[in-house]
């Protein structure tokens, strides 16, 4: 059976393993099925003062974000930079976002090595603030970043992110089989002894 769009969502509300976590933090996550509604140039302008404010290294605030509406020539290069496992369900989506990070600091021409990484820090903003607003986002590594880069002229100072498609949940019937799946499992992460250490291999004591 189907769920519809509230059904999957409820599904895969997280299920922490401690209490007192943020309820936009377990309801974020990455949908495919977009449904055909626009987001408001106002619902967008509050999606990235968002990331305006995400902490970076010397403050330097690398990011930069491509924003194609649909059906205009922004939304058009970016879905076609994408690959066709991509294309196929993120041309639904009513906003696709290219990410990219200066990689040289301003203030002296220095190599920015945590670029990327405030980059990373201002697309999770992103993400917390749109779930606020009941707008899902999914992030892909899948595209021609060479394409992308040429079809924007983005200078080589410029690392590239990810692709972000922004929109309204749709139901995961207006995926293919293969994809709805997807869409219906539970979701997962690995138990915290893995990835909060004391010491190399070794977990640090949270109680």
């Amino acid at each position: 059976m189907t769920l519809t769009a509230s059904e999957a969502h409820q599904m895969k509300y997280a299920q922490p393993s401690t209490d007192g976590v943020l309820p936009v933090i377990l309801e974020r996550w990455s949908p495919r099925a977009f449904d055909d509604r626009a987001i408001s140039k106002a619902d967008l302008r509050k999606i990235f003062e968002a990331a305006r404010w995400a902490p970076s290294s010397f403050n330097e605030q690398p990011w930069r974000f491509v924003v194609g509406e649909r059906n205009s020539e922004t939304y058009k290069k970016i879905a076609e930079a994408l690959v066709p496992f991509n294309q196929a369900w993120a041309a639904n989506a009513p906003v696709l976002v290219l990410s990219v990070a200066r990689t040289r600091f301003s203030h002296n021409d220095s190599p920015n090595n945590y670029a990327v990484h405030d980059l990373g820090a201002a697309d999770g903003f992103i993400t917390l603030q749109a779930a606020s607003m009941g707008i899902a986002t999914h992030q892909m590594a899948g595209f021609d970043q060479a394409k992308a880069r040429e079809a924007f002229e983005i200078p080589e100072i410029y690392a590239i992110g990810s692709v972000m498609a922004l929109g309204y949940q749709g139901d995961p019937s207006s995926l293919s089989e293969h994809y709805q799946g997807q869409e219906q499992s539970p979701r997962s992460r690995k138990p915290l002894s893995e990835m909060v250490l004391s010491s190399w291999n070794h977990p640090v004591d949270l109680g």
